[in-house]
C-alpha cells in the first residue's frame, strides 16, 4: 500500500478485512466451502483489480509475513499434537512427508515439463512448490462438521502435513539455486538437506525442552506474559536454527511438539492463545496473498492451471500415497482418503513468492499457476472431503473423540475420585503441582483451602491443610499420585 496513507486508514482497512474474513468463515461453515478459500477471495476482491483497489505488489513483504505466520501455524500444530496419537503412525507420516513430497515434486514436474514450455528445472520448481499438504485446510473442514477419522487417519494426515513442509522448502530452494547457479551439484544439495534436517531435529528438541523448563521455573507475575515468553523462544528456535544452517520450520514444529507433550503451567491458556493466533495468522496470510495476485493474469493460465491441478489431484497425489503406504499394508480406501486429503493451502503460495524474489524466469506465471492450483484444491477437495469420508465410511462423530479442556493431558476416561488432606509432613508443601510430576492419567481437579474451593492449575502452590480432590483412571494411579504428594 502507498506510504502516504494515514496509519488510522491502514488500520481501518485491516480491521474491515479481518472482520469480513471472520464473517465469511461462518458462511463457510453453513455452505461447506473452505474458509481459507474465502479468505483468499476476500483478499482478491480487496486488491488492486478488485473493488477495494488496494495496491500490494511486494512479494518480498508477502514472503516475510508468510514466514512469521508459518512459524505460528507450525508451532500451534506441534503444540496441539499428542505423541501417543502419532506413535502408531510415525513411519507412515514420515514416509509421506519425505518420500511422498519427493515423488509428488518429481512426477508433477515431469508433467509440467511435458505440457508447458517451461525448462526442466523450472518445471521441477513448480512441482516442488505444490508438493506439500496443508493441515489447517483439512482439519478446519472436519472441525466445522464435528467429525474425525477412523483407523488413525487423522494423526497420519496431521503428522504428514505438519512435517512435510521442510522437505518442500528444501526442494524449492534447491531448484532455485540450480536455476541461478547451474554448476551446483545434486550431492551438495543433499548434504545441505541432511544438515538442515539434522540440525532442525536437534535444535527443535533442545529448545522445546528448554521452553518447558523456563516456563515452569521463571515464575512470572502475570499469566498473560507466558504466551509472550513462548513467542520469543519460538522465534529464537527458528532464527537460531536458520543461522547455523538448520531447517528453522522443522525446529519450530518440533519445539512445539515437545512443549505440548510436557507438563507445563498454564498449558490450557497457551493452547487457546496459539489456536486463536494461528487463525489470525492464516487470515492475514491468505489476505496478503490474495492482495498479491492479479485476477486478470489468472484468465491466461486458467486452462493449463486446471490441467495441472486435476493431474495432481487424480494422478500424482494418489500414486505418491500408494507408493508410500503400500509397504505398510494400509487399506485401499484409507489410501483414497489420504490422497483426497492432500489439500493445498497458504504454504505453496508462500513458497511461490521465493522465485519472484529471486527473479527466476516465469516467476509471475509460476506464482499464478500455484495460486490457481491452491484455490482449485480448496474448492474441489475441500468441499467434498467430508462427504468422501462419509462415502468411504471412515468418518466418526466428534462426540466420540471430544477432548478434555483440563490443564494437563487427559485423553483416557477417569473413573476414580478421592480426596486427600495435605498433612504437615507431606513433601508437596510449598511446591507447585507441575513440580510434583504426577501421573498423566491423574488430575487434581479441586482444592479446598480456608473453607473456599477453587480449580488449580500447574502453577498452584500446595499448602498445609489443603484438601485435594484427585481424579484418576485407576486405583493404582490414584495411589501413585498420593505417594508422589506424600
Amino acid at each position: 500500500m502507498n506510504i502516504d496513507i494515514a496509519p488510522s486508514t491502514i488500520l481501518l482497512v485491516v480491521a474491515i478485512l479481518l472482520l469480513l474474513s471472520v464473517l465469511v468463515s461462518k458462511t463457510a461453515n453453513r455452505t461447506g466451502l473452505p474458509a481459507l478459500a474465502l479468505f483468499l477471495l476476500v483478499g482478491m476482491l480487496a486488491g488492486s483489480e478488485g473493488i477495494g483497489k488496494i495496491s500490494f505488489e511486494s512479494a518480498e513483504t508477502a514472503r516475510f509475513l508468510g514466514i512469521i505466520a508459518f512459524c505460528f501455524i507450525l508451532f500451534s500444530g506441534g503444540l496441539d499434537t499428542k505423541t501417543h496419537q502419532i506413535k502408531p503412525v510415525m513411519w507412515r507420516g514420515i514416509t509421506l512427508s519425505t518420500l511422498g513430497v519427493l515423488f509428488t515434486a518429481v512426477m508433477l514436474g515431469a508433467f509440467v515439463y511435458w505440457v508447458t514450455d517451461f525448462e526442466l528445472l523450472e518445471s521441477m520448481l513448480l512441482g516442488s512448490i505444490v508438493s506439500s499438504t496443508d493441515a489447517a485446510a483439512v482439519f478446519a473442514m472436519f472441525r466445522s462438521k464435528n467429525s474425525s477419522l477412523k483407523r488413525n487417519l487423522r494423526p497420519t494426515l496431521e503428522l504428514e502435513s505438519g512435517s512435510n513442509d521442510p522437505m518442500a522448502y528444501f526442494l524449492t530452494i534447491t531448484f532455485i539455486t540450480m536455476i541461478q547457479q547451474p554448476e551446483t551439484s545434486i550431492w551438495s544439495m543433499v548434504l545441505i538437506f541432511s544438515k538442515g534436517m539434522g540440525l532442525g531435529l536437534v535444535m527443535g528438541f533442545i529448545i522445546g525442552k528448554l521452553m518447558a523448563r523456563v516456563i515452569n521455573g521463571v515464575g512470572l507475575s502475570s499469566e498473560g506474559l507466558y504466551p509472550v515468553l513462548s513467542i520469543a523462544m519460538m522465534f529464537i528456535s527458528f532464527s537460531l536454527t536458520e543461522t547455523i544452517g538448520g531447517n528453522g520450520f522443522l525446529a519450530v514444529y518440533l519445539s512445539g511438539l515437545v512443549l505440548g507433550n510436557s507438563n507445563i503451567i498454564h498449558k490450557r491458556s497457551l493452547l487457546r492463545f496459539y489456536d486463536g493466533f494461528a487463525w489470525l495468522m492464516q487470515i492475514l496470510m491468505f489476505l496478503s496473498l490474495g492482495l498479491l495476485v492479479f485476477p486478470s493474469q489468472m484468465t491466461h493460465i486458467a486452462g493449463i492451471g486446471l490441467l495441472i491441478s486435476v493431474f495432481l489431484m487424480f494422478v500424482v497425489r494418489p500414486l505418491a500415497v500408494w507408493l508410500c503406504l503400500f509397504p505398510f499394508k494400509v487399506y485401499h480406501k484409507d489410501m483414497l482418503l489420504v490422497s483426497w486429503g492432500g489439500l493445498k493451502g497458504a504454504v505453496p503460495i508462500i513458497f511461490a513468492t521465493y522465485p519472484m524474489v529471486a527473479n527466476i524466469p516465469h516467476a509471475d506465471t509460476i506464482f499464478h499457476i500455484v495460486f490457481f492450483i491452491t484455490l482449485t484444491s480448496l474448492l474441489m477437495q475441500g468441499t467434498t472431503l467430508f462427504k468422501f469420508a462419509d462415502l468411504l465410511k471412515l468418518s466418526i462423530s466428534e462426540k466420540v473423540v471430544k477432548k478434555t479442556v483440563l490443564e494437563f493431558d487427559s485423553d483416557t476416561i477417569k473413573s476414580v475420585l478421592e480426596e486427600f488432606t495435605v498433612e504437615p509432613s507431606f513433601r508437596c508443601i510449598n511446591h507447585t503441582i507441575v513440580e510434583m510430576e504426577l501421573p498423566k492419567t491423574a488430575l487434581i481437579v479441586m482444592i479446598e483451602r480456608d473453607d473456599k474451593y477453587f480449580t488449580p492449575n500447574g502453577s498452584t502452590v500446595i499448602e498445609t491443610g489443603d484438601r485435594l480432590t484427585v481424579l484418576a483412571d485407576s486405583k493404582a494411579n490414584l495411589n501413585t499420585t498420593f505417594q508422589a504428594l506424600k
